[in-house]
């Protein structure tokens, strides 16, 4: 991403981008760019201004990446259904990187927004991104027949999980597309060169 693009990004952010500070932040800073290619992820920077919404977010994030009873591909179609349908491309650009850094199978991600269109995805992969999708409406359009076919495919644990992430999804993206964020170019960096 060039420095006009960086500033460009920055300047439509709905709240200040504020450099992490003291021991804390020089930590979060050093940790962010060791792990995310030498970037501070923009989130960091606005959830910066209230350390308290900093703290719980990053204690959010810690634990939900302590689950493992959902298969990583479909918590990945998942999470990117639900950033689609808000429209969030902060969480789709980052999504796809996170993906990509976790050494998932990234080559149908940009399909996700045109799932039902698209031929790359299997029933269950369908099934994911529709209760994803129907989660993530208001409001929601859950129908008890979607969750049973779920929870009878992937197990109770793991449909509560998939319930958890997208409910997580939801708050990631509604609030960074409120605060105005966008691309950050992470996926940029997964690109293979032509």
């Amino acid at each position: 991403m060039t420095n006009t693009e960086t500033i460009t990004r920055r300047s439509e952010a709905r709240v200040p981008m504020t450099e992490p500070r003291g021991a804390v932040g020089r930590l979060v800073t050093w940790f962010s760019r060791r792990a995310y290619g030498g970037e501070v992820p923009d989130v960091v920077l606005t959830t910066w201004n209230h350390p308290g919404v900093f703290r719980a977010s990053a204690a959010m994030e810690f634990g939900v990446s302590r689950l493992k009873a959902l298969d990583p591909d479909l918590k990945t179609l998942a999470v990117m259904s639900s950033a689609a349908v808000i429209g969030c491309s902060w969480c789709l650009d980052f999504g796809y990187y996170a993906a990509h850094s976790e050494g998932l199978d990234t080559s149908r991600l940009r399909e996700v927004p045109r799932w039902r269109e698209s031929a790359v995805f299997s029933e269950l992969e369908r099934q994911v991104m529709e209760y994803a999708e129907a989660m993530t409406v208001t409001p929601p359009e859950v129908t008890d027949e979607m969750a049973a076919t779920l929870r009878d495919a992937i197990g109770v644990k793991a449909f509560v999980e998939l319930t958890m992430m997208v409910a997580v999804e939801n708050e990631r993206s509604r609030m960074n597309a409120a605060l105005g964020l966008r691309s950050q170019g992470f996926a940029d960096q997964c690109e293979v060169p032509r």
